[in-house]
């Protein structure tokens, strides 16, 4: 694809040139030319499975180039990058992060959150308008911060982080529109970014450095576990990894959440149908008490809404890798060295993957759909060694807030479009999600 198609319309609306890129290759590999970077991008499911599961090994995360080189000024070497440091930080967090421990977390998850939404009464109450972004990110920083952080990091502390982050994801925008400009020349966003990872370091690293001392046998959470740890050959993690993971991880436990979230309540406002199925089922199921870890098998709908939220606006929008030795994909032959892209965004809005892909449609996600499409045509998490460890995680929660928030409440948006997408380190409305609640009849806000 030529510089002359490819780069104003990713400068003009990145979003819509990326999906345009995937419907125009027609799920064949096709090379971007964006001038001196000229990466492979991968969008066919058979080619995904290849690239992210069946030869990882050779596909590396692509440490210096495209979305991963201004970021990783931020977060290091560690979980978020590759090789000895990733395998080293995935061994220690990966028992934090499997399904049966998650499971045992449910409840306090749910209480958490519960008394986080407890807040939304005065709103409720006087009609006074909320940015359901800011919301969410309260609720979701209260349950992390206390199940997987025990309170060392107050959610005064980690909504100044979000702050920061939200700041991180606008300034790194430049960088990763223009991924071939050297770090080294001044671009716009370079002071915010600066200023911002500072103050996550002010607010993170003494935590960091005091939970050193502290990380005693049975503490499990993330810092102290980090701490205790010990690398495959016996070794322990050097502060500055623990820091690096420290940031990643309360990064990806917050962030991931909010952001999926923040698109729910425009799509279920613009469609009354489903809207109203999910009302009913969280009705049924929760009634007037409080959610707990009982309800969530019975809301099968809920996890539909998540899964097409997930489609339209996955996890990780971007993955670049790196080629290590010469591959062939798709009949394409890939030389060493070469930067391959694989897109969830892409792929999951191609029309020849999906029927009316632009459509808000959960039933897509009805388990006889589910069970007709190949394991790659929806991947919102990645696929094989990297794929997110925090997917079960954020089923549970995500679940628990939106099944409490509509048991409580009934919201109507002060602007009821759904904002088109800010690309940026994850994918952001570009504008904010205002809305008016009100106590669910019967229930006392």
């Amino acid at each position: 694809m030529p510089l002359w198609h490819t780069l104003p319309n990713l400068l003009r609306d990145p979003a819509r040139a990326l999906v345009e890129f995937g419907e125009r290759s027609a799920g064949q590999v096709v090379r971007l030319n964006l001038g001196s970077l000229r990466p492979y991008l991968v969008t066919h499911p058979e080619h995904l499975q290849q690239v992210l599961r069946e030869r990882s090994g050779n596909y590396v995360r692509a440490g210096d180039g495209l979305q991963w080189r201004p970021l990783k000024r931020l977060f290091g070497e560690g979980i978020l990058g590759d090789g000895e440091h990733w395998a080293d930080s995935r061994q220690i967090l990966q028992p934090l992060f499997t399904a049966r421990r998650i499971d045992t977390m449910v409840d306090r998850l749910a209480v958490a959150i519960e008394e986080a939404v407890d807040e939304l009464a005065e709103p409720a109450r006087t009609g006074r308008p909320v940015d359901m972004g800011t919301v969410q990110a309260r609720i979701v920083c209260s349950a992390i911060m206390r199940v997987f952080f025990a309170d060392r990091i107050s959610v005064s502390d980690a909504m100044r982080i979000m702050q920061a982050q939200d700041a991180i994801a606008r300034s790194v925008m430049p960088r990763i529109l223009v991924p071939w400009a050297p770090l080294a020349v001044p671009m716009p966003g370079d002071r915010t970014f600066r200023r911002a990872v500072q103050l996550i370091d002010d607010l993170l690293l003494p935590t960091v450095r005091a939970t050193r001392h502290e990380a005693v046998d049975g503490a499990d959470d993330i810092i102290s576990t980090l701490w205790r740890g010990r690398t495959e050959d016996g070794g322990r993690l050097d502060e500055q990894q623990v820091r690096n993971d420290t940031v990643a991880m309360v990064a990806t436990t917050t962030e991931t959440t909010i952001s999926v979230l923040t698109w729910l309540w425009p799509h279920i406002e613009r469609n009354p149908e489903i809207a109203a199925r999910l009302q009913a089922e969280i009705d049924e199921v929760v009634g007037g008490q409080p959610v707990r870890r009982e309800h969530l098998r019975d809301l099968r709908y809920t996890r539909q809404v998540l899964d097409e939220l997930l489609r339209l606006y996955p996890i990780g929008w971007l993955f670049p890798r790196n080629a290590v030795e010469e591959d062939v994909v798709g009949g394409v032959r890939i030389p060493a060295g070469s930067t391959v892209v694989v897109s969830p965004l892409i792929t999951h809005r191609m029309s020849m993957f999906w029927e009316r892909p632009e459509v808000f449609d959960p039933d897509r996600f009805r388990p006889e759909q589910a069970r007709q499409r190949h394991r790659y045509t929806h991947f919102p998490f990645g696929g094989g060694p990297h794929q997110c460890l925090g997917m079960h995680l954020f089923y549970l929660e995500a679940t628990l807030i939106v099944a409490s928030l509509l048991s409580r409440f009934r919201f109507r948006l002060c602007r009821p479009a759904v904002p088109g997408i800010k690309v940026a380190a994850a994918l952001r409305p570009l504008a904010p999600v205002e809305a008016v609640l009100r106590p669910a009849a019967g229930v006392a806000a």
